[in-house]
């Protein structure tokens, strides 16, 4: 029991995943040796094509397992996003693998519609086993849907369709069977090809989705507009922009930039953004890690303070310009880079002023020392007691 508690979320997606593939490959393994023997015995070339087929979904297991044993590690330095793109590997591969059998399918049944002598002539044994067969893989079919909805995994989805072209596949061979057994043996054929266009054409959509996820396609617009929706739920958050989200596997990142009122401090800023990453990791399921950066202005199309100097030249600027001033409070003054100037607040100690009548001619005085300096639009001054 505490084993299972201090599983990651990622072991313990792997480990349902293990228990749902291993499931459907013992079925895989009993039908495929079933079929085998019992498509010799009743003379069923059929039921032995599809009994090779159902092998083949145990390579399609064991590549599950592995994609789904590697894609559950943790990130690291060399995959900081995690390794679940190795899963989406593996559901390009699933779809071309299924594209490919209903190729097969296609290509075989053309081939015994050309050639009547081809079509077989099995028994009554032989259409029990391939009903068997359709109702255990639909079975499987539903069984490992259900798991892949739960899990967000797009590679048990296509693992479920594998298992569901061989339930298809086995339909087609009893088609063929009974229409042998009541003299129309050609339905087989014609069954096989309706079959396989359909097969493709799921192998098609998975390798398409898969594939626009490997090139960092976005979160579909509904999750995107509750995604901004959550955003402006945050109090503080004046706009957002430069959202960005892309998926890995059964998961989401996101990244948006979102303005803040421009006076509001550095620590302030931070717990904004902060609770906007809480809100979005708790409020949406896909969502797996959010990056948040705090604008004070809106910078989507270029930062206007880009060519204006960094704190210590400014420093040193004012240090020459305010040489009546203690060192200490120059070097704490607060800046604010706002629309391509900087704003300047300057907090000083009340006891260098002789008189408070003083004040208002020494900012005057500080103000028109820095009137050379062309990126500094305006200075606040306070006396702190």
């Amino acid at each position: 029991m505490n084993a299972e508690l201090n599983q990651t979320p990622l072991q313990q997606r792997y480990k349902e995943v293990r228990k749902v593939t291993l499931i459907g490959s013992i079925i895989d393994l009993a039908l495929g040796v079933v079929k085998i023997i019992v498509g010799w015995l009743a003379n069923s070339q059929a039921l032995i094509a599809d009994g090779i087929h159902s092998f083949s979904d145990l390579f399609t297991d064991f590549f599950v397992l592995y994609a789904a044993k590697h894609s559950q590690k943790e990130a690291d330095e060399e995959h900081p996003y995690g390794h679940g793109r190795i899963e989406t590997l593996a559901t390009v591969g699933l779809g071309v693998t299924l594209t490919l059998i209903a190729c097969g399918i296609a290509y075989d049944a053309l081939r015994r519609l050309n050639t009547p002598e081809t079509l077989a002539e099995p028994g009554v044994l032989a259409l029990i086993i391939a009903i068997i067969s359709i109702l255990s893989k639909e079975w499987v079919y539903h069984y490992t849907v259900a798991a892949a909805r739960r899990l967000r995994s797009d590679m048990l989805m296509a693992n479920a369709w594998h298992s569901r072209s061989d339930a298809i596949s086995s339909i087609v061979v009893m088609l063929g069977i009974a229409g042998a057994m009541y003299g129309y043996p050609y339905l087989d054929a014609v069954a096989a090809v309706a079959v396989a266009v359909m097969i493709a054409k799921i192998g098609i959509n998975l390798v398409r989705s898969s594939s626009q996820e490997l090139i960092d396609r976005a979160l579909d617009k509904d999750e995107i507009n509750a995604i901004r929706a959550h955003i402006f739920d945050v109090k503080g958050v004046r706009s957002i922009h430069m959202l960005r989200s892309r998926k890995s596997a059964g998961d989401a990142f996101v990244d948006v930039h979102i303005q803040v009122d421009p006076r509001v401090s550095v620590s302030e800023g931070h717990q904004i953004g902060d609770t906007v990453r809480r809100k979005l990791l708790d409020a949406v399921d896909v969502v797996s890690d959010v990056t948040v950066h705090i604008d004070p202005e809106n910078d989507e199309t270029g930062s206007s303070c880009d060519d204006l100097p960094h704190r210590e030249k400014i420093i040193q600027e004012l240090k020459q310009r305010w040489p009546q001033l203690p060192v200490s409070a120059i070097e704490t003054v607060t800046l604010h880079y706002l629309a391509g100037e900087i704003q300047i607040e300057l907090d000083l100690p009340i006891w260098i002023l002789q008189r408070t009548e003083d004040a208002r001619p020494l900012v005057t005085e500080l103000k028109k020392a820095v009137n050379d300096l062309p990126y500094v639009s305006d200075i606040t001054v306070r006396f702190k007691v």
